[in-house]
């Protein structure tokens, strides 16, 4: 039988927290841009619109990814966890993993900090590891279903 824990509460919880600031610091990125621009030292020369879509669109991305982590937690706190729908939202979280690795990538290109390549580094292991959750999740719900058939 499934025994819910206070962990899973506390990790909804700081979720939800993290898709809300998300969405708030995403929101914000024309406002504060200017000065985080000026703050990392690079001269105006251009790439200030550059670094705020980039930044727009990150904060968009991780945003989609927190929403798809957070619809993951109802079935979890529910008590099934392996449904098609939860394999559905990890390939949707590594499709958006591997965007925001290519969007680094390219940065890269026009404004090269290590820091950028260690943020695409994480994001191409993330899409791996959600991508390896999938498959792990999928034949689990196979595992499931051939169970149930059984008895």
């Amino acid at each position: 039988m499934y025994k819910k824990s206070i962990t899973h509460y506390i990790s909804k919880v700081v979720v939800d927290i993290l898709f809300y600031g998300s969405l708030l610091l995403t929101l914000l990125v024309p406002f504060i841009s200017r000065w985080l621009f000026g703050w990392i030292s690079y001269e105006d020369s251009g790439y200030l619109t550059a670094f705020a879509c980039i930044l727009f669109v990150s904060g968009l991305c991780c945003a989609y990814i927190l929403f798809n982590l957070k619809q993951m937690y109802r079935s979890l706190l529910v008590g099934n966890p392996f449904v098609d729908k939860n394999v559905r939202h990890l390939r949707k979280m590594a499709a958006t993993c591997f965007v925001m690795a290519v969007i680094y990538i390219a940065k890269c290109l026009f404004m090269f900090t290590l820091a950028t390549v260690v943020i695409a580094t994480i994001f191409v292991v993330g899409c791996l590891f959600c991508l390896t959750l999938k498959d792990l999740f999928k034949q689990a719900i196979n595992y499931k279903t051939e169970n149930e058939l059984t008895i």
